[in-house]
């Protein structure tokens, strides 16, 4: 497996793996907080952003080939993944396909919002009713009720997040996989409707680093309201020789 010495290579990528219904322009806030040398590069999945002309992915595994496709030319150069909720789910598997496809391995991951992979909280949230499954996103945070109650906003949105939900909630844990070899740094809010504190520590399970457990004040979108903490821990762990 290819690493790299972040002490001997200065500058890094960031690429930023989306939450359900996120897209390339959720993490843009992150660059106002992070040093120069720090390339924050968000990712749209089809269906999403940039990208919401293509049709939409409803299984994990076909939207981590299709991350692959999308940057897999970029891991000659060193890199870190930080991703929220499904986006964390997405950057295990994403390394574990860097690893299988003998490309340079990420050298931390970030992973905010979700539950360790070995945690089995089969939920089917995305075949709710509309109305039942609108009410859902409201307990998850990050959207106003507001915005909630806007038809035709509900009628673009709607189908894009139970396609991402239905992607996560589908997966399926590999007990068998390898586990990894780089730190993960691991961040929940402490009201998370969807994440536990001890859900949070399993992510031990699949590397041989030990990992680091954050906690912030908020709910599953706490990342929002600490930008800048979260982005200088960010710093202070690539900063970390490995």
């Amino acid at each position: 497996m290819m690493t790299y010495d972040t002490a001997v290579h200065e500058k890094m990528n960031l690429f930023c793996f989306p939450f359900s219904g996120g897209s390339f322009y959720s993490y843009k806030p992150f660059e106002k907080h992070v040093p120069r040398h720090i390339h924050v590069s968000g990712i749209d999945l089809p269906g999403h952003g940039r990208r919401m002309r293509e049709p939409l992915l409803t299984d994990i595994h076909e939207m981590v080939e299709d991350i692959w496709m999308s940057i897999k030319d970029d891991l000659n150069a060193p890199y870190a993944i930080y991703g929220h909720s499904l986006g964390s789910t997405l950057a295990y598997l994403f390394t574990l396909k860097a690893i299988a496809e003998n490309k340079p391995s990420p050298c931390r991951l970030f992973l905010s919002g979700r539950n360790a992979p070995s945690v089995n909280k089969r939920k089917n949230i995305h075949l709710l009713p509309k109305q039942e499954f609108i009410q859902k996103l409201l307990q998850y945070g990050g959207t106003s009720k507001e915005l909630l109650q806007e038809k035709d906003l509900m009628e673009f949105m709607v189908p894009i997040m139970r396609a991402d939900f239905q992607a996560v909630e589908t997966y399926t844990y590999d007990r068998n996989a390898p586990r990894l070899a780089i730190p993960l740094t691991v961040m929940i809010g402490l009201n998370d409707v969807d994440v536990t504190y001890e859900e949070a520590l399993k992510w031990q399970e699949v590397t041989t680093w030990k990992i680091s457990v954050r906690q912030f004040p908020g709910g599953h979108f706490f990342i929002f309201d600490h930008l800048p903490e979260i982005s200088r821990i960010i710093c202070q762990d690539l900063a970390e020789k490995n």
